[in-house]
């Protein structure tokens, strides 16, 4: 009901509001296109001031124009500032002596499609024009050595920027002048705004326009010329012109330059009169009655759908606060197909995601080591559902029970499957408190690696973390073997092979099953250096390959080593020199 009452009093407001817009305000959106377009007028002024300005500076830091110009070489002043004043699209430009004659000219021509530049007369002289000779007098203020002014040359009107040309030796060789046409500015403008375009001088009289022509001219009186002046840029005049059948709404303003340091003249804006709407009382209050009508109609049918589109929504954002608190047991009724039955379908298969997502995650933990697990994380949540693989330097361990084979046909499954757990238990710790990544556990042995995962470590880092394992779990099964000792179970004598180098890691599968591994030649001479522990000792071994020790470096004096001497292995033609990991060093 408050809603109600809110949305009627809302209706009639807006009804109100709406026949004002329609009857009331067309005389003001009339002034407001006058005013918006007088400025749009005077801000293009501004623009084309800065374009003739930025052309200029182009040129005068350009010193070979200057030396040109002291030589009085033609040729070159056209070589120089050419390419300059039409990549611009300038209108004119003259380069003058210090006597203010002019040196060389360029005028812009337009012959139907084609724009080109012709050179003007030698020899005029624009010395009486205030603009330039404050160029020739070094005339400089807080705005710099640059002025504006007006300029007839012909026919044809320009508004033009001053300033001076420096030669080689930093010496004032002239004054450049370029130009814009004033008939180009006025069309521009109208182009622009909409409106027609009127430049007078300073004493109202028409320069360039595009409303007037020479039958139907209309001047600004002297008085309204001495109050524009008068209160300058703080407010503008306006004056109703007829013209044939059509009356023009004509706004005035000082035309300005340089900042508003100097007054060019006075630039009108004008716009035909719109026909104010004049309507009876009658006509006022039906349109209002109408108005206020279609707005509650409206409303209320609004009203009506929202309710269909809100009350869904709210059960899909109470459903979606059960599922934030850990409820995936809950579903949204999803009826129709429209937007909302789609959301609630794609809710309620986001819900069965998250519970099979739950049971992966579950299962994954399981059956992954932790730095695999986060790997594949990172890997799901970037979209790319491949473990990428990547070259690496890492420190390879492979960890084997000795003769496990004929230890197992004397006992039952069951009986091998706890001992490898009991076994496995004891081993896998050392490897994960090491920052090592288990691998693969095959049968009775282990493959694990260092300096992969969670992420990339020096290879001096990954072989002290594999050989600080590997003693870990050499002490770890001297405890299990006494206890299996006690218990009257035969030993496990394991051997430990460790060695360092390139590997390639990454994920091996298809789409719905990957097995994160390392693969390559690393692999393969671990397993051989494992191997030669059953050849070289009796009893649990740790043997490293030369590689792994020189990768420790100076971490070397942490250990105990014993060389063991050069040996063959399986599928490498040179001898690899080993040593047996005792202990650390005390």
């Amino acid at each position: 009901m408050p809603y109600l009452v809110l949305a009627v009093l809302f209706a009639l407001a807006c009804a109100y509001i709406i026949s004002q817009v329609v009857f009331d305000s067309v005389q003001d959106r009339y002034f407001n296109q006058l005013i918006a377009s007088s400025k749009q007028a005077s801000d293009y002024m501004v623009r084309e001031e800065d374009r003739l300005l930025s052309t200029l500076r182009l040129i005068t830091s350009d010193i070979n124009v200057g030396n040109a110009l002291i030589e009085n070489d033609t040729g070159k002043m056209r070589d120089q500032v050419s390419p300059i004043i039409e990549n611009a699209d300038v209108d004119s430009i003259d380069l003058l002596d210090m006597n203010g004659i002019s040196r060389f000219s360029l005028r812009k021509t337009k012959l139907v499609d084609l724009v080109s530049y012709q050179e003007g007369s030698e020899g005029i002289s624009f010395s009486d024009q205030e603009f330039v000779q404050n160029v020739l007098k070094k005339v400089s203020d807080n705005l710099g050595d640059k002025f504006a002014g007006l300029l007839k040359i012909g026919d044809t009107d320009f508004l033009c920027i001053s300033g001076p040309v420096f030669s080689r030796d930093g010496e004032q060789a002239g004054v450049i002048v370029v130009g814009t046409s004033l008939n180009a500015i006025v069309r521009e403008i109208q182009a622009n705004t909409i409106a027609n375009v009127t430049l007078y001088d300073q004493n109202g009289n028409i320069i360039v326009s595009t409303l007037f022509d020479e039958n139907n001219a209309s001047m600004i009186s002297d008085k309204q010329v001495s109050q524009l002046f008068s209160t300058h840029d703080q407010s503008s005049i306006s004056r109703e012109i007829p013209i044939e059948s059509v009356k023009y709404t004509e706004l005035l303003g000082v035309w300005e330059a340089r900042s508003g340091q100097i007054d060019l003249g006075i630039l009108g804006i004008s716009v035909p009169q719109a026909f104010l709407v004049q309507t009876s009382q009658v006509t006022r209050f039906q349109v209002f009655v109408l108005s206020l009508t279609a707005i509650i109609l409206i409303v209320l049918i609004g009203v009506y759908l929202s309710n269909l589109i809100t009350r869904p929504l709210v059960k899909l954002v109470d459903t979606s606060m059960e599922v934030a608190n850990g409820n995936l047991d809950v579903k949204v009724e999803s009826k129709g197909n429209d937007e909302v039955a789609v959301l609630a379908h794609s809710f309620n298969s986001m819900i069965a995601g998250l519970q099979e997502g739950s049971i992966y995650r579950d299962l994954l933990g399981r059956t992954v080591s932790p730095e695999v697990r986060e790997q594949l994380r990172h890997t799901f949540s970037s979209g790319d559902l491949r473990l990428e693989g990547q070259d690496a330097v890492a420190t390879v361990m492979f960890a084997d029970i000795r003769d496990f084979t004929s230890l197992a046909e004397k006992s039952d499954p069951s009986t091998i499957f706890e001992w490898l757990n009991e076994y496995f238990g004891v081993l896998l710790p050392s490897i994960t408190e090491s920052s090592g990544v288990v691998n693969k556990l095959d049968g009775d042995a282990v493959l694990a690696f260092f300096g992969i995962l969670p992420k990339i470590l020096d290879s001096q880092t990954s072989a002290f973390c594999a050989c600080q394992a590997a003693l870990q779990m050499n002490q770890a099964i001297v405890a299990l073997n006494e206890r299996r000792r006690d218990r009257g179970d035969l030993p496990f004598i394991t051997g430990i092979g460790i060695h360092t180098g390139e590997v390639i890691a990454g994920g091996l599968g298809t789409h719905d099953r990957i097995h994160y591994t390392i693969i390559g030649d690393t692999v393969n001479t671990t397993q051989r250096i494992e191997g030669l522990t059953r050849e070289l000792f009796t009893d649990n071994g740790v043997l490293i390959s030369q590689a792994t020790l020189d990768a420790l470096g100076d971490q070397k004096e942490r250990f105990v080593l014993e060389p063991i001497g050069r040996h063959s292995v399986k599928g490498k033609e040179e001898r690899i020199m080993v040593y047996r990991l005792v202990a650390l060093a005390s």
